[in-house]
């Protein structure tokens, strides 16, 4: 195999078919967490073409409030316009691209460029400039320079989501059957949900691809990473306990797990919801949903390419609260992702579950939570070990692969059960990472026929 050169098509076409063929027999080369001429075909051919999380209705109560993000490099500028709109901008002035607007949130009027003092009202229309009749005249078209808005914004049931490409399919076509599963948390209750406080964020040495696996398709590292959680009480000491449930996966690289509580566990159905808003349940969900909620312990998966969701019952007798977390992995290079990391409650919720609910995942997720430490030293610990020599081996030499062969042959989809997607028997199983690789491969070989 000859060394690679950046843009080579012919070599491209040839690693993507190797890879395509270990990713059939269950095998990954080691060296695609770390490799920089991989991630920049990510950046060109999947992050530029897929839809990216940007937030959440609840954050933008009025008019004039704004929140800044990231899709990868692109800066985002979501605000609420004076007509009740939400419009996505990229955040960088017209006159000579300066980053407009630094704050993480507020609310505005205006948005005026530190460097020459353009400004910008909520509509992206670029209504003044510094001196403007003396130094461009009557010719200047300020239509001509207003923000430029992303390509594709939509929403589902209050998520907004960007896409840079402007010929990309709707976004309810892209989650495709995630929908069915989301829905049993997003829509269960009158309101639906709401994001309480702000997203934290942090940076971690690590690959995106790394952390859109552990949440999607990884309840197999429960036991071990999260042992902490066993000796505290907090977890069932049965090492099969997170096995228990379906793993599902389906198009476009999504996948999720359901778990349910290990056999002779007494756990409240609904996930410790009220029984209040259980009439709320029964009227907003299907049968199947129901039926699937109901017993349910734990949602969790991914939205590829680097969107997360986990929904868990948390904490211990007496003390069970629930809630829906959303995880952004924004890339920041092949061994380095800044972290988003959401709290979402249902609006119909009484307030003391709601202030429960928060303490229990601030506890758990995030920089300081007992759980966030746990994963973000694997995380990195598997990106450490990653970027030597024998790793990065393109030739396959030393044999470095990744075994992603669990339940291949050995465990068969459940025709039985009630939501859409292949759904199998058991989370301890590799079908959603087979599943997301896929896709990555597919979205990788675009424009290479």
């Amino acid at each position: 195999m000859s060394v690679k050169t950046r843009f080579d098509r012919a070599f491209d076409r040839e690693l993507l078919k190797e890879i395509q063929e270990k990713l059939d027999q269950g095998l990954l080369p080691q060296w695609l967490q770390t490799d920089p001429d991989i991630y920049e075909m990510e950046l060109n051919n999947i992050f530029s073409r897929t839809w990216q999380f940007l937030g959440h209705e609840s954050e933008l109560k009025q008019p004039g409030d704004y929140v800044t993000r990231w899709m990868v490099n692109d800066p985002v500028l979501l605000v609420k316009t004076n007509t009740g709109e939400i419009k996505a901008f990229l955040n960088s002035c017209t006159h000579r691209g300066t980053h407009l607007c630094t704050a993480d949130f507020g609310n505005k009027k205006t948005f005026t460029c530190p460097f020459h003092g353009w400004s910008f009202n909520l509509d992206g229309k670029l209504i003044g400039i510094v001196a403007g009749n003396k130094v461009y005249g009557e010719a200047m078209d300020k239509e001509e320079w207003a923000l430029r808005p992303i390509p594709r914004v939509e929403t589902y049931q209050g998520l907004i989501f960007g896409n840079l490409d402007p010929n990309a399919m709707s976004l309810e076509e892209y989650l495709g059957d995630l929908i069915w599963y989301w829905d049993i948390f997003l829509k269960r209750s009158d309101g639906g949900m709401e994001v309480r406080g702000t997203p934290q964020r942090w940076i971690v040495n690590t690959n995106w691809k790394c952390t859109l696996e552990n949440f999607g398709g990884d309840p197999y590292h429960v036991p071990t990473v999260h042992k902490s959680t066993v000796e505290l009480g907090i977890s069932p000491s049965d090492p099969l306990y997170s096995s228990y449930g379906h793993q599902v996966v389906l198009k476009h690289g999504h996948c999720v797990n359901v778990n349910v509580a290990s056999p002779g566990a007494n756990l409240p159905p609904y996930q410790g919801m009220p029984e209040e808003m259980w009439s709320m349940f029964e009227r907003n969900l299907s049968k199947g949903q129901l039926d699937v909620f109901y017993k349910t312990t734990v949602i969790v998966g991914s939205c590829f390419p680097n969107l997360s969701f986990h929904c868990p019952i948390h904490g211990s007798e007496g003390h069970l609260h629930n809630y829906l977390t959303l995880r952004v992995w924004r890339p920041l290079g092949p061994e380095k992702i800044e972290i988003w990391s959401w709290f979402l409650i249902d609006k119909a919720a009484p307030e003391e579950l709601k202030e429960n609910a928060y303490k229990g995942y601030i506890s758990s997720f995030g920089p300081s939570g007992t759980l966030e430490m746990d994963d973000t030293e694997i995380w990195t610990r598997v990106v450490q070990a990653s970027k030597g020599t024998m790793a990065r081996d393109k030739y396959l030499s030393y044999n470095n692969l990744y075994n992603y062969m669990m339940g291949m042959g050995k465990v068969e989809p459940d025709s039985s059960w009630p939501g859409p997607g292949t759904a199998y028997p058991t989370c301890y199983v590799d079908f959603a990472f087979r599943g997301i690789h896929e896709y990555w491969l597919e979205l990788l070989a675009k424009d290479m026929e």
